[in-house]
């Protein structure tokens, strides 16, 4: 119910008002009540005085004035119509222990893979306010840390907590993929079994070596389903610096370990979907690959804004009870006693 700039809530709270009528009339035709109303005994005396009425027009006001509160008057100040862009996005993040090899740099400190794309991925993420994100990370398993969400700052700090070793080890790329696609499925945003408006980026440094899917029945899963998947191949080929700790989580020294990046497998599951493949060697590689996807994968579509309105219901409904309570004590005094009319 729209009254210009002003509208109700709850507009069939007013067919509580067909009920003020009633008991008067109800009143008028019993000699007890019929029902409890505050000084509803004062209703219809054909004896009352100019005086005695002022209790049965404080009532009546004072219900109208409630009821009308109870339908949540709301002022309307936006109405508008936007533009917005939007998608429902699924990061695939591998913590294998090879994440925490050496490879990246950032004002002179060496950086571990993961500790050189957790900003990147935050920076992403604040880049599309209106996407809703989620994340599954996986090494010998994979698991669902966030579902979609709009709620990017508790995002930011799910992905703060990653660490390379919070899952056991190994690599399991296909499951890590899979994971993400089951997480995009969705009836409501399918067309002819294809999903719309969705895609997922995977983050990985290593070869599949485990899992129950394979890299390329997992893009065979996200091609069918129409789901494009942007690879990220993180690190550097060849021999690359990788700490050693003790039993304790101590760090005790740096070996040299084998980079071994499965770039083949990458890039058929970018082609294959629709996606593309980057290669992240250093830092400014892995924001050059984030800045390509935010640019390639974006959707318009028309949506009404928030509405922002302003609750009116206790400069409604307060009123309504301080008159009440002035009829309630005029109904006390001689005047709305019954006999002294």
């Amino acid at each position: 119910m729209n009254f210009g700039d002003y509208t109700f809530g709850e507009p069939l709270w007013f067919l509580a008002l067909l009920a003020i009528p009633l008991i008067g009339w109800l009143r008028g035709r019993r000699r007890i009540a019929v029902l409890l109303v505050p000084f509803a005994a004062a209703w219809h005396r054909p004896s009352l005085t100019a005086l005695s009425r002022w209790p049965v027009v404080c009532a009546v006001l004072g219900l109208v004035l409630l009821v009308t509160g109870l339908a949540r008057p709301q002022r309307v100040e936006d109405k508008r119509e936007v533009n917005a862009k939007g998608y429902d996005i699924m990061l695939a993040i591998d913590l294998s222990g090879s994440m925490l090899a050496e490879d990246y740099e950032s004002g002179g400190t060496r950086l571990n893979r993961l500790q050189a794309v957790k900003p990147v991925i935050q920076a992403f993420i604040e880049k599309r306010p209106n996407d809703r994100i989620g994340i599954v990370v996986f090494a010998g398993r994979a698991y669902t840390m966030s579902p979609l969400t709009f709620d990017h700052d508790w995002l930011k700090r799910q992905l703060e907590r990653l660490r390379p070793g919070m899952i056991e080890d190994r690599t399991a790329i296909g499951d890590g993929l899979g994971v993400a696609l089951t997480r995009l499925e969705q009836t409501s945003r399918e067309e002819d079994g294809r999903r719309q408006g969705a895609f997922a980026v995977l983050l990985t440094d290593g070869a599949n070596n485990h899992g129950a899917l394979t890299p390329s029945q997992a893009a065979q899963i996200a091609k069918s389903r129409g789901v494009p998947v942007y690879t990220i191949g993180a690190g550097r080929a060849g021999i690359v610096p990788m700490p050693v700790f003790d039993e304790q989580g101590n760090r005790v020294g740096t070996r040299r370990m084998l980079s071994d990046i499965d770039e083949d497998a990458l890039r058929n599951i970018a082609d294959n979907t629709g996606g593309r493949y980057y290669r992240a060697a250093d830092s400014d590689t892995i924001k050059s690959a984030f800045a390509a996807i935010d640019q390639a994968e974006k959707i318009e579509f028309q949506a009404k804004s928030h509405l922002l309105t302003t609750e009116l219901f206790p400069w409604v409904a307060a009123p309504g009870l301080a008159v009440l309570l002035v009829g309630a004590l005029l109904a006390r005094q001689p005047w709305g006693k019954k006999g002294t009319a």
